[in-house]
């Protein structure tokens, strides 16, 4: 019975040792290095306006800031298994990408509908940083 708690103590030990994953440890004195662009018209018969945004602590900025206020869930899709309202918000679509306080994020934003626009009203701090 000893030698199977010993055991498994060295197992669960080994486990939680190893090399830390160094894709989720943010970059040396970097919050946060996003590209985000904003299309007006959504279809691109205008050029989209675009910001290259690096910040080296969340309160930098107003931009920082907005940034700081995301989690990584902001970035996901809307599930196609969700209902969602039939309103249509606007043909501006978005796109954020890049490393957000040791994640890389990538996010679509559009506003076709009620779950679209409810996801651009949580990134909007930061599109609005998109002049």
């Amino acid at each position: 019975m000893v030698r199977i708690t010993l055991v498994v103590f060295m197992l669960a030990f080994a486990v939680g040792c190893g090399s830390e994953d160094e894709s989720a440890a943010p970059a040396q004195g970097r919050f946060a290095q996003l590209v985000v662009t904003v299309d007006a018209d959504g279809n691109g018969a205008k050029a989209g306006k675009q910001v290259e945004l690096t910040c080296a602590t969340p309160g930098e900025n107003a931009a920082c800031r907005a940034a700081s206020r995301l989690k990584a869930a902001d970035f996901e899709p809307v599930s196609p298994k969700r209902a969602c309202t039939d309103i249509f918000g606007g043909p501006e679509t978005a796109t954020i990408s890049g490393d957000l306080d040791g994640r890389t994020v990538k996010g679509t934003f559009r506003r076709a509908n009620g779950c679209e626009v409810a996801r651009w009203e949580k990134v909007s701090a930061l599109l609005e940083q998109v002049e």
